[in-house]
């Protein structure tokens, strides 16, 4: 239970900040509710969940095949978050009404965080490193791996869940026009996030 705890902290902890996935989380709970925002969540949590299980069982092979084509993915990743930035302005400039029907289902929502995070495939380096500390230097049983990918799992989906039912309820009082300006904002940050991301793998 202990090392359960500890993961999903860390799961808290990687998925707190704001970033685009939170971004995402934020403008679809305004434009679709907080379900959509939730599966976005989900999705950034899944692939949490994937590069945890990496972590956990020390896939040399895999982290070596994910550094070699790191820089396409990093630069599919930035092309992805421009195309959602663009389109979280544009809608921001047509009606609520609009607004409110565009997108697709849950499916869409959840695979589009999903390809966004796994396009990071650094990410898997942190999880490395976070598991040897848990492992307290030591190889993880299967028992001790599963906790820790669940744990990892079940305190990022935590904090989307916060995210998109509770800031979401207080998001939805600032009402269309405050709305608007929050969709705006996203979509600003967002097609920002797009070009440091790609910048940093140019220069890097």
């Amino acid at each position: 239970m202990s090392l359960f705890l500890e993961a999903a902290a860390i799961g808290l902890a990687i998925a707190a900040p704001v970033g685009p996935i939170g971004l995402l989380c934020i403008e679809r709970t305004l434009r679709r509710g907080p379900a959509t925002g939730f599966v976005t969540g989900l999705g950034a949590a899944s692939a949490d969940g994937l590069y945890a299980s990496a972590g956990a069982a020390g896939m040399g092979t895999l982290l070596y095949t994910l550094s070699t084509i790191a820089t396409p993915l990093a630069l599919a990743g930035s092309a992805l978050l421009l195309y959602m930035g663009v389109g979280t302005l544009r809608r921001a400039a047509a009606n609520h009404a609009a607004r409110a029907s565009e997108g697709g289902g849950l499916l869409a929502a959840y695979l589009s965080a999903l390809g966004l995070t796994l396009s990071n495939p650094m990410t898997i380096l942190s999880f490395i490193a976070v598991f040897a500390s848990l492992a307290g230097g030591q190889h993880a049983t299967p028992a001790d791996a599963a906790l820790m990918v669940a744990g990892v799992f079940t305190g990022s989906a935590l904090w989307w869940l916060l995210l998109a039912y509770g800031g979401g309820r207080l998001l939805a009082r600032l009402g269309p026009a405050g709305q608007r300006r929050i969709n705006q904002l996203c979509g600003v940050l967002l097609i920002g996030f797009a070009v440091l991301m790609a910048w940093r793998t140019l220069a890097g």
